[in-house]
């Protein structure tokens, strides 16, 4: 389980995260609600070690995360797909996907499981990255954060920019993945892809949680999203 507790980060002299706690459990997909600026990236920027936490504890199966350097974390066993994708543009397929390997010194089985999940990826293992379409990029930082043989995954704003049928492809791996067992922490800003895949919804306003649900309420209640997000 990844327990967060009482989290604050500060960037310069601003708090952006407040106390947020949230936890999040193994075969779950929690969904981080709420408006640009709400502090969702910088809570899984934190997770990661990217950004610093002056309060507050992250914890993964008991382990304390909070004070880890940034390279220590995906040894941990958390891949992080983050919004841009991120890629090694000038590598190819094959490469960025070896490089996920690496991390953890996942074997070759791990290397297939991503494949499959991603059968497009293996038709272009020698393709340089930068020449994949928006879609095939984002299914590369997928399956390389899944190399590393992850038991938590972040997804910030997976299907940002996408085509139907890129999301379609993108929420049929992240159910494929909770059926698996993976622990799943997802940002969003598309209300049908939350409603599709999330089993909790947790929203967060000017760094604090200001509410965390069941899908099924979002589903009985969609006005929820606009209270709580402020957008219709």
């Amino acid at each position: 389980m990844l327990e967060i507790r009482d989290l604050d980060v500060h960037h310069g002299n601003s708090r952006t995260l407040k106390g947020l706690s949230l936890t999040l459990s193994p075969g779950e997909v929690l969904c981080l609600l709420g408006r640009n600026g709400a502090g969702k990236t910088t809570a899984l920027k934190a997770i990661m070690g990217q950004m610093k936490a002056s309060a507050g504890s992250i914890m993964l199966d008991g382990r304390e995360l909070t004070d880890l350097p940034a390279h220590e974390v995906p040894k941990c066993g958390i891949g992080y797909v983050p919004q841009g994708r991120r890629l090694f543009a000038e590598l190819t397929v094959r490469e960025n996907l070896e490089i996920g390997l690496m991390t953890r010194g996942s074997g070759k089985e791990i290397l297939e499981q991503s494949l499959t999940l991603f059968p497009r990826l293996r038709e272009r293992l020698n393709q340089v990255a930068a020449t994949l379409s928006g879609g095939e990029q984002q299914m590369l930082a997928t399956a390389r954060a899944l190399c590393i043989d992850p038991s938590v995954i972040l997804l910030d704003e997976p299907t940002e920019g996408l085509m139907p049928s890129m999301i379609a492809t993108i929420r049929d791996v992240v159910t494929t993945l909770r059926e698996r067992g993976k622990a799943i922490l997802l940002v969003e800003q598309r209300m049908e892809a939350v409603l599709s895949v999330a089993d909790r919804v947790c929203f967060i306003e000017n760094g604090s949680v200001m509410a965390t649900l069941p899908v099924q309420a979002l589903k009985d209640d969609p006005s929820l999203f606009a209270r709580y997000v402020g957008v219709g």
